[in-house]
């Protein structure tokens, strides 16, 4: 692992085409792990085992019947990429995965999209902005891959978030609802909303509809400048019906843990780059935003022992669950690689090199294919509450992310630019 302190010499790793081949060489491997054995015949994508296999149903280490719509969605939206990239077959897992969610996830009672839907109906028939922010996600990376049913998920998601999510007197999204949209509870969280800016930044990529960049710049105003910024930019993630913080809120451990999750403040630094860099630069804010966010992070949740980031802190900054996750580390990939490409500063490309070191060292997994998700606080793998290697999304855009150029998503850096070495 790179010393701390260490200063880069030379140009940036994303200049030199040996790194860049690497890059893509790393997503191609992703995408044959996950390729070959996800879909499920009967409907959906199967969550996969440490050897790329579906985890078997019914045992401890296996998710609940049905399908997740974070699964389903990111599967479409990585295979949309794929397809840009030019990978012979990716339309298919495209194909299959906008089929199960227009004839799985979709309510046709009462509209909106069921958190968990089986091959018989839903199994979860929660209606979650989390959810439907990866749903929005899907439908404008399908669009910009061509796919004929993107526009009718685009307009029926849209509209869905418009009319039952969003709360314009907040300019943020409201986080959950029974099937027939009764509010469950009073919470608000920043991660429905965090995804959700993404995806919006997407759809007014695809279209080019000014209203999805302006919900985007308002969710972004909200959590970053007005919350965050004053709480000495680490990032709240509970909140009430009135966008307080909830100090003491412990839910979900996957999705909604205790204290902070600074993988989420490492997530926030790419993505307000790329809502400046499409917004024309106007909310000079921004990039302040985004550097201060990654070097609280760095400092606060890094390991100086042996690396990694803890996957949760408390509100004294001591870290609370200590296991290091494989997703925060792509997401500081992503963010050092942006925020390197717009100030050059030696401190992100460090970082940047460090981070790749740290992941090729312990988070890829040579031996059986795809990124371990989970290691303990002895870097050795561990289980709960993830299970096998169910995601491809994170590691996946942290390979191509670096990449493309700044002013935009991979979608976007694809068309526009294409992948060169």
């Amino acid at each position: 692992m790179i010393a701390a302190g260490y200063t880069p010499t030379g140009r940036r790793w994303v200049e030199q085409a040996s790194h860049r081949a690497r890059l893509l060489a790393e997503a191609e491997a992703l995408l044959d792990f996950y390729q070959f054995t996800a879909i499920d015949p009967a409907g959906g994508f199967f969550e996969l085992d440490d050897d790329g296999r579906p985890l078997r149903v019914g045992a401890a280490s296996a998710p609940p019947p049905g399908k997740g719509l974070h699964v389903t969605t990111r599967m479409v939206h990585c295979f949309s990429i794929a397809w840009l990239m030019g990978r012979p077959g990716a339309d298919r897992l495209i194909d299959h995965g906008m089929r199960f969610l227009w004839q799985g996830h979709r309510d046709p009672t009462h509209g909106g999209y069921f958190w968990v839907a089986g091959h018989d109906g839903p199994v979860d028939p929660t209606k979650q902005a989390y959810g439907h922010a990866f749903v929005l996600l899907a439908a404008a990376s399908a669009k910009v891959a061509g796919h004929p049913d993107a526009d009718r998920l685009l307009a029926d998601v849209t509209a869905v978030l418009a009319d039952r999510f969003w709360e314009e007197r907040h300019g943020a999204a409201a986080e959950a609802f029974t099937p027939d949209w009764q509010p469950l509870g009073p919470y608000r969280g920043q991660n429905a909303n965090m995804h959700l800016t993404e995806a919006l930044m997407a759809a007014f990529e695809a279209t080019d509809e000014s209203t999805y960049l302006e919900k985007a710049e308002r969710i972004a105003d909200l959590l970053i400048r007005r919350i965050t910024g004053p709480n000495g930019w680490r990032l709240p993630e509970h909140f009430d019906a009135e966008w307080r913080i909830d100090w003491e809120y412990d839910g979900n451990p996957m999705f909604r843990p205790y204290g902070t999750t600074p993988g989420h403040w490492l997530e926030w630094s790419r993505l307000l780059l790329q809502l400046w860099e499409l917004g024309g630069r106007r909310l000079d804010w921004l990039p302040d935003a985004a550097r201060n966010l990654f070097r609280q992070a760095v400092q606060d949740a890094w390991d100086p022992r042996t690396g990694g980031f803890y996957y949760t802190l408390d509100w004294q900054g001591r870290p609370r669950v200590r296991d290091r996750y494989w997703w925060p580390v792509t997401e500081a990939i992503g963010a050092a690689a942006f925020l390197g490409a717009i100030d050059r500063d030696p401190f992100h490309e460090g970082w940047y090199r460090r981070l790749w070191s740290w992941a090729a060292d312990h988070l890829i997994d040579r031996e059986r294919g795809g990124w371990r998700h989970q290691l303990d606080d002895d870097l050795l793998p561990t289980t709960g509450p993830f299970f096998g290697k169910p995601d491809l999304y994170h590691a996946f855009q942290a390979c191509l992310i670096p990449l493309l150029p700044t002013t935009g998503s991979i979608t976007r850096g694809l068309v526009t630019e294409g992948l060169h070495l």
